[in-house]
């Protein structure tokens, strides 16, 4: 008998149409329910298998192929965080949604798990009447189980894509979906004097593996607005300052902005940055969420614009939704610059296709060739 993983490598019928196929892994037999019924509510989703611990989900995909897995994190038998790269050993496409209660310690680990190939996180409410009663939870699910099965789907219909990367242009050309024409502009001739990013699904690794090859000549302040839930913010500004040994921390209110620093918007905040006399400050903000988010993109987007103009330089990093694309067309119509990732090399082609499509964009790159550019630009080469 074929595989789960071989079967999804080789484009099989299951992945080319019918509903998103979905499995549940949770020690909580009620938990269990209530997920499955709250997926089921979507026409477009079916939950084909469930799981009470990691060893049983492996022995369960084995024999029936899925496009997503919502992962509980602590099991017995064998834990989410020990199971999740044996099951990608299974099926090494396969879209994990990682599924914890808000704590520092489930924040690590969820982390962890991203690095290790966790497409997602989802806050679990703490309690069964939360779980069935929140329509954010269920909002949120819905969308991150049907945007990543698409994903899935879309990628399983494209067996002959490759996620290498191609050399940096010196005149960025698209790397984009072919039937979507893509107008691109000439980045901006002033040097940058703030990278601004805006990342979600996909985006803690992606973050890490851009901003630590950025050279220690690079030295603009770095203000980054990833969707997390507040605890996870403050530890994904822990993972940045590790990996990029560079000084990263959650934004605080009224802070300067400091040369070469990494600034990581709040869970819970949107992170504005504004003019007072000759400093620039960070400010944040308990308005409305944006595109259902906050902290969110756009409005990082837009206060950099207002700020710096066409010394502005933007990443748009991978993640579902169009939050920053609305942004990004500011920072571009004030003269500034907006890099996207190509969706070869993205967890969720949402928001940087969405920014590319736009027309906000100078370059749509595969992530390792961001830095580079990114580079060049601060030093004026290519510009």
């Amino acid at each position: 008998m074929q595989r789960a993983g071989n079967l999804a490598a080789t484009g099989a019928p299951y992945a080319a149409g019918g509903r998103i196929r979905v499995m549940l892994c949770d020690d909580s037999a009620v938990v269990r329910g209530l997920l499955a019924r709250l997926l089921e509510s979507d026409p477009t989703i079916e939950v084909v298998a469930t799981a009470a611990d990691g060893q049983a989900a492996i022995r369960a995909l084995q024999r029936t192929p899925v496009d997503v897995l919502v992962l509980d994190i602590e099991m017995p038998v064998m834990d989410g965080l020990t199971a999740l790269p044996k099951l990608l050993a299974v099926d090494a496409d396969l879209k994990v949604i990682v599924a914890s209660t808000l704590t520092k310690r489930n924040a690590q680990v969820s982390l962890q798990a991203l690095a290790s190939g966790a497409a997602e996180y989802i806050p679990k409410p703490t309690s069964s009447s939360e779980l069935s009663g929140s329509t954010e939870f269920k909002r949120q699910l819905l969308e991150k189980v049907r945007e990543l099965g698409a994903a899935r789907r879309s990628r399983a219909a494209r067996p002959g894509a490759s996620p290498r990367s191609a050399p940096v242009p010196s005149i960025p050309v698209a790397a984009t979906r072919p039937a979507v024409a893509v107008a691109l502009r000439r980045p901006s001739t002033r040097q940058p004097h703030i990278l601004a990013i805006g990342s979600s699904t996909g985006g803690p690794q992606a973050l890490v593996t851009m901003l630590s090859a950025l050279p220690r000549s690079f030295t603009a302040p770095i203000v980054v607005t990833q969707h997390m839930p507040a605890t996870f913010t403050a530890i994904l500004a822990e993972h940045l300052g590790r990996a990029t040994n560079r000084v990263a921390q959650e934004g605080i209110d009224g802070e300067s902005l400091n040369p070469g620093r990494i600034y990581v918007a709040p869970g819970g905040q949107h992170m504005i940055v504004e003019k007072r006399s000759a400093e620039t400050v960070i400010r944040l903000t308990q308005e409305p969420p944006e595109n259902f988010c906050r902290p969110a993109v756009d409005p990082m987007f837009r206060s950099v614009a207002g700020v710096f103009g066409p010394s502005t330089l933007a990443v748009v990093l991978t993640g579902m939704g169009s939050d920053g694309a609305r942004g990004g067309k500011v920072i571009a119509d004030a003269g500034g610059t907006v890099i996207a990732q190509d969706e070869a090399t993205s967890v969720v082609w949402g928001m940087p296709g969405a920014t590319a499509q736009a027309g906000a964009c100078c370059a749509v790159l595969p992530l390792a060739d961001i830095a580079p550019m990114v580079a060049r630009l601060f030093t004026g080469v290519g510009s």
